[in-house]
């Protein structure tokens, strides 16, 4: 483990947390704003921007359910949040591994935020090819699959230094 402070500390890293969970937010009320659910914008041959609410988790898991799913995923995301805050005081000398938590925070509440002003998860990023489409998402979502593979990547750099 580094030692706490190498880098000047956790509160940069809650700075790049509240930065996404801005932008995040602010791309959201745009959306809000200009588009109704269902309205799509085609941006390129596989790219849309397209207004769509999501009330289960990744991939519209449990979206289904009658309601519950809302503050399971609430409750889920704010405990996960006070965990990364508490790695990230451990844990802040450490770059990648305190970049991956800051951006999985982010995300984390912006999504939390969705769901308590909404009760669901705005989502308007939309990828396809040749008729295949992934399922929409935001920028929230995008801060947490870029930390998520940050926390894979250095973990495996780890592995490898201590060989």
């Amino acid at each position: 483990m580094v030692a706490r402070g190498s880098t000047g500390g956790w509160l940069p890293w809650l700075g790049l947390s509240l930065a996404i969970f801005i932008v995040d937010q602010f791309t959201k009320v745009l959306i809000l704003g200009y588009y109704r659910l269902g309205d799509t914008t085609h941006v390129a041959s596989f790219f849309n921007i397209v207004r769509a609410h999501n009330t289960g988790a990744a991939f519209s898991f449990l979206a289904a359910a009658s309601g519950w799913q809302r503050w399971f995923f609430t409750a889920v995301g704010i405990a996960a949040a006070i965990f990364i805050v508490w790695m990230l005081r451990s844990h802040a000398g450490q770059k990648l591994f305190s970049f991956a938590l800051a951006s999985i925070l982010g995300g984390a509440v912006g999504n939390v935020v969705d769901r308590l002003l909404h009760g669901y998860v705005v989502d308007f990023v939309q990828v396809h090819w040749h008729g295949w489409y992934f399922p929409a998402f935001n920028v929230a979502d995008s801060a947490i699959t870029v930390g998520a593979a940050c926390l894979i990547l250095d973990e495996l750099l780890r592995v490898r230094r201590a060989r």
